[in-house]
Protein backbone atom coordinates (compact mmCIF):
# COMPACT_ATOMS: atom_id res chain seq x y z
CA UNK A 1 0.00 0.00 0.00
CA UNK A 2 1.38 3.40 -0.99
CA UNK A 3 -0.66 5.06 1.79
CA UNK A 4 -0.20 3.17 5.04
CA UNK A 5 -2.22 3.61 8.22
CA UNK A 6 -1.06 2.18 11.52
CA UNK A 7 -1.52 2.79 15.22
CA UNK A 8 1.35 3.82 17.48
CA UNK A 9 0.15 4.03 21.08
CA UNK A 10 -2.67 6.59 21.16
CA UNK A 11 -1.87 8.01 17.72
CA UNK A 12 -2.85 7.17 14.16
CA UNK A 13 0.09 7.38 11.75
CA UNK A 14 -0.35 7.82 8.00
CA UNK A 15 2.75 7.18 5.91
CA UNK A 16 3.24 8.21 2.30
CA UNK A 17 5.07 5.11 1.11
CA UNK A 18 6.45 5.65 -2.39
CA UNK A 19 10.08 6.41 -1.54
CA UNK A 20 11.22 5.49 -5.06
CA UNK A 21 9.01 8.36 -6.35
CA UNK A 22 9.78 10.68 -3.43
CA UNK A 23 6.31 9.83 -2.07
CA UNK A 24 4.57 11.70 -4.90
CA UNK A 25 0.78 11.78 -4.84
CA UNK A 26 -1.10 10.15 -7.71
CA UNK A 27 -4.87 10.56 -7.96
CA UNK A 28 -5.36 6.99 -6.72
CA UNK A 29 -3.17 7.77 -3.70
CA UNK A 30 -5.22 10.88 -2.94
CA UNK A 31 -8.37 8.75 -2.96
CA UNK A 32 -6.66 6.21 -0.71
CA UNK A 33 -5.58 9.02 1.62
CA UNK A 34 -9.19 10.17 1.84
CA UNK A 35 -10.32 6.68 2.82
CA UNK A 36 -7.58 6.45 5.46
CA UNK A 37 -8.60 9.83 6.90
CA UNK A 38 -12.18 8.56 7.18
CA UNK A 39 -10.86 5.59 9.18
CA UNK A 40 -8.92 7.90 11.47
CA UNK A 41 -11.98 10.11 12.02
CA UNK A 42 -13.99 7.08 13.15
CA UNK A 43 -11.25 5.82 15.49
CA UNK A 44 -10.39 6.62 19.10
CA UNK A 45 -6.96 8.01 18.19
CA UNK A 46 -5.96 11.13 20.10
CA UNK A 47 -3.94 12.59 17.26
CA UNK A 48 -2.85 11.96 13.68
CA UNK A 49 0.72 12.05 12.40
CA UNK A 50 1.54 12.22 8.68
CA UNK A 51 5.06 11.30 7.57
CA UNK A 52 6.92 10.18 4.45
CA UNK A 53 8.71 6.86 4.00
CA UNK A 54 12.46 6.93 3.51
CA UNK A 55 14.95 9.64 4.33
CA UNK A 56 14.51 12.03 1.38
CA UNK A 57 10.92 13.14 1.17
CA UNK A 58 7.77 13.85 3.13
CA UNK A 59 5.86 14.17 -0.15
CA UNK A 60 7.31 15.68 -3.30
CA UNK A 61 3.92 16.70 -4.68
CA UNK A 62 1.66 15.54 -7.47
CA UNK A 63 2.65 12.87 -9.96
CA UNK A 64 3.36 15.14 -12.94
CA UNK A 65 2.94 12.32 -15.47
CA UNK A 66 -0.76 12.15 -14.55
CA UNK A 67 -1.33 15.86 -15.11
CA UNK A 68 -0.48 16.02 -18.80
CA UNK A 69 -2.90 15.77 -21.74
CA UNK A 70 -6.06 15.65 -19.66
CA UNK A 71 -9.37 17.30 -20.60
CA UNK A 72 -10.15 20.58 -18.87
CA UNK A 73 -13.01 19.09 -16.85
CA UNK A 74 -10.74 16.30 -15.60
CA UNK A 75 -8.18 18.89 -14.48
CA UNK A 76 -10.85 20.69 -12.48
CA UNK A 77 -12.10 17.45 -10.95
CA UNK A 78 -8.53 16.55 -10.01
CA UNK A 79 -8.10 19.86 -8.16
CA UNK A 80 -11.43 19.37 -6.39
CA UNK A 81 -10.44 15.83 -5.37
CA UNK A 82 -7.25 17.10 -3.74
CA UNK A 83 -9.03 19.98 -2.04
CA UNK A 84 -11.85 17.83 -0.73
CA UNK A 85 -9.45 15.16 0.53
CA UNK A 86 -7.13 17.56 2.30
CA UNK A 87 -10.11 19.40 3.82
CA UNK A 88 -10.92 16.22 5.74
CA UNK A 89 -7.93 17.10 7.95
CA UNK A 90 -9.79 20.25 9.07
CA UNK A 91 -12.77 18.16 10.13
CA UNK A 92 -10.97 15.45 12.09
CA UNK A 93 -12.05 15.25 15.74
CA UNK A 94 -8.37 15.20 16.75
CA UNK A 95 -5.44 17.50 15.87
CA UNK A 96 -3.04 16.44 13.11
CA UNK A 97 0.72 16.89 12.77
CA UNK A 98 2.65 16.87 9.50
CA UNK A 99 6.11 15.51 10.30
CA UNK A 100 8.06 16.97 7.38
CA UNK A 101 11.05 14.66 7.25
CA UNK A 102 12.34 15.71 3.82
CA UNK A 103 11.11 17.37 0.63
CA UNK A 104 7.59 18.86 0.82
CA UNK A 105 6.77 20.40 -2.54
CA UNK A 106 3.52 21.23 -4.29
CA UNK A 107 0.76 18.91 -3.15
CA UNK A 108 3.05 17.61 -0.42
CA UNK A 109 3.28 21.04 1.18
CA UNK A 110 -0.43 21.58 0.58
CA UNK A 111 -1.38 18.48 2.57
CA UNK A 112 0.98 19.64 5.34
CA UNK A 113 -0.70 23.07 5.31
CA UNK A 114 -4.05 21.37 5.91
CA UNK A 115 -2.73 19.81 9.13
CA UNK A 116 -3.16 21.45 12.51
CA UNK A 117 0.61 21.57 13.05
CA UNK A 118 3.77 21.22 10.97
CA UNK A 119 7.16 20.25 12.36
CA UNK A 120 10.24 19.67 10.24
CA UNK A 121 13.61 17.97 10.22
CA UNK A 122 16.47 20.44 9.89
CA UNK A 123 17.28 19.00 6.45
CA UNK A 124 13.72 19.49 5.11
CA UNK A 125 13.03 21.64 2.06
CA UNK A 126 9.64 23.15 1.21
CA UNK A 127 7.98 25.07 -1.58
CA UNK A 128 5.12 25.51 -4.03
CA UNK A 129 6.98 25.33 -7.36
CA UNK A 130 3.95 25.07 -9.67
CA UNK A 131 4.73 28.44 -11.30
CA UNK A 132 7.85 26.86 -12.82
CA UNK A 133 5.57 24.46 -14.72
CA UNK A 134 3.29 27.22 -15.95
CA UNK A 135 0.73 26.34 -13.28
CA UNK A 136 -0.53 27.52 -9.89
CA UNK A 137 -1.22 25.43 -6.78
CA UNK A 138 -4.56 23.63 -6.96
CA UNK A 139 -4.91 21.68 -3.71
CA UNK A 140 -5.36 24.64 -1.38
CA UNK A 141 -1.92 26.24 -1.43
CA UNK A 142 -3.06 29.69 -2.58
CA UNK A 143 -5.60 29.79 0.27
CA UNK A 144 -3.89 28.10 3.20
CA UNK A 145 -0.36 29.44 2.80
CA UNK A 146 -1.38 33.13 3.19
CA UNK A 147 -3.36 32.20 6.30
CA UNK A 148 -0.25 30.59 7.79
CA UNK A 149 2.60 32.93 6.79
CA UNK A 150 0.76 36.07 5.66
CA UNK A 151 -0.01 37.30 2.13
CA UNK A 152 3.37 38.94 1.42
CA UNK A 153 5.42 35.83 2.12
CA UNK A 154 2.85 33.61 0.41
CA UNK A 155 2.98 35.77 -2.72
CA UNK A 156 6.76 35.56 -2.74
CA UNK A 157 6.80 31.77 -2.34
CA UNK A 158 4.07 31.12 -4.92
CA UNK A 159 5.07 33.70 -7.56
CA UNK A 160 8.76 32.77 -7.47
CA UNK A 161 8.36 29.05 -6.79
CA UNK A 162 11.27 29.36 -4.39
CA UNK A 163 12.43 26.52 -2.18
CA UNK A 164 12.93 27.36 1.48
CA UNK A 165 14.97 25.51 4.06
CA UNK A 166 13.61 24.33 7.39
CA UNK A 167 15.21 27.19 9.32
CA UNK A 168 13.45 29.79 7.19
CA UNK A 169 10.20 27.84 7.39
CA UNK A 170 10.38 28.05 11.17
CA UNK A 171 11.28 31.75 11.08
CA UNK A 172 8.23 32.67 8.99
CA UNK A 173 5.87 30.41 10.94
CA UNK A 174 5.36 27.78 8.25
CA UNK A 175 6.49 25.13 10.73
CA UNK A 176 6.12 25.21 14.51
CA UNK A 177 9.32 23.45 15.42
CA UNK A 178 12.52 21.91 14.05
CA UNK A 179 13.28 18.35 15.11
CA UNK A 180 16.35 16.15 15.41
CA UNK A 181 16.78 12.39 15.43
CA UNK A 182 14.03 9.93 14.62
CA UNK A 183 11.29 11.97 12.93
CA UNK A 184 8.35 9.78 13.95
CA UNK A 185 9.40 9.67 17.58
CA UNK A 186 9.87 13.44 17.53
CA UNK A 187 6.37 13.77 16.07
CA UNK A 188 4.91 11.56 18.79
CA UNK A 189 6.69 13.59 21.48
CA UNK A 190 5.26 16.79 19.97
CA UNK A 191 1.74 15.32 19.77
CA UNK A 192 1.87 14.27 23.42
CA UNK A 193 1.98 17.96 24.32
CA UNK A 194 -1.73 18.17 23.44
CA UNK A 195 -3.02 14.58 23.37
CA UNK A 196 -3.73 14.43 27.12
CA UNK A 197 -6.32 17.21 26.95
CA UNK A 198 -10.04 16.92 26.20
CA UNK A 199 -10.61 16.21 22.50
CA UNK A 200 -13.96 18.07 22.38
CA UNK A 201 -12.38 21.13 23.93
CA UNK A 202 -9.35 20.94 21.61
CA UNK A 203 -11.82 20.84 18.74
CA UNK A 204 -13.65 23.92 20.02
CA UNK A 205 -10.37 25.81 20.27
CA UNK A 206 -9.42 24.85 16.70
CA UNK A 207 -12.86 25.87 15.47
CA UNK A 208 -12.65 29.27 17.16
CA UNK A 209 -9.28 29.99 15.54
CA UNK A 210 -10.14 28.76 12.04
CA UNK A 211 -13.58 30.39 11.88
CA UNK A 212 -12.14 33.62 13.21
CA UNK A 213 -9.60 33.80 10.39
CA UNK A 214 -12.40 34.22 7.87
CA UNK A 215 -14.23 37.09 9.51
CA UNK A 216 -13.79 40.43 11.28
CA UNK A 217 -12.32 40.74 14.76
CA UNK A 218 -15.72 41.65 16.23
CA UNK A 219 -17.37 38.62 14.65
CA UNK A 220 -14.43 36.46 15.69
CA UNK A 221 -14.83 37.56 19.28
CA UNK A 222 -18.49 36.60 19.15
CA UNK A 223 -17.50 33.17 17.83
CA UNK A 224 -15.00 32.85 20.67
CA UNK A 225 -17.61 33.84 23.28
CA UNK A 226 -20.07 31.28 21.96
CA UNK A 227 -17.56 28.44 21.80
CA UNK A 228 -15.98 29.37 25.13
CA UNK A 229 -19.42 29.23 26.73
CA UNK A 230 -20.00 25.87 25.08
CA UNK A 231 -16.74 24.53 26.52
CA UNK A 232 -18.07 25.23 30.03
CA UNK A 233 -20.88 22.75 29.36
CA UNK A 234 -18.52 19.78 29.01
CA UNK A 235 -17.85 17.32 31.80
CA UNK A 236 -14.16 17.82 31.10
CA UNK A 237 -14.44 21.49 32.05
CA UNK A 238 -15.95 20.49 35.39
CA UNK A 239 -13.14 17.99 35.90
CA UNK A 240 -10.43 20.45 34.87
CA UNK A 241 -11.59 23.17 37.26
CA UNK A 242 -12.11 20.69 40.09
CA UNK A 243 -8.64 19.26 39.59
CA UNK A 244 -7.16 22.76 39.67
CA UNK A 245 -8.94 23.56 42.94
CA UNK A 246 -7.89 20.23 44.44
CA UNK A 247 -4.28 20.57 43.20
CA UNK A 248 -4.30 17.31 41.24
CA UNK A 249 -3.93 16.23 37.64
CA UNK A 250 -7.25 16.19 35.76
CA UNK A 251 -8.64 12.99 34.23
CA UNK A 252 -10.36 14.05 31.05
CA UNK A 253 -12.91 11.70 29.48
CA UNK A 254 -13.67 13.52 26.22
CA UNK A 255 -17.20 14.48 27.17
Amino acid sequence: MAIELKRVDEFAVVTFNRPDALNALSFSLIRDLGAKLDEVAASDARGLLLIGAGEKAFCAGADIKELRDRPLLDQKRGAELGQQTFAKLDRLPMPSVAVINGYAFGGGLEVALACTFRIAARTAKMGLPEIKLGLIPGYGGTQRLPRVVGPARALEMILTGKTIAAEEAERIGLVSRLIDGDALQAGIAFAREFSGYSLPVLSLAREAILRGLDTTLDDGLRIEADLSTLSFQTKDAEEGMAAFAEKRKPKFEDR
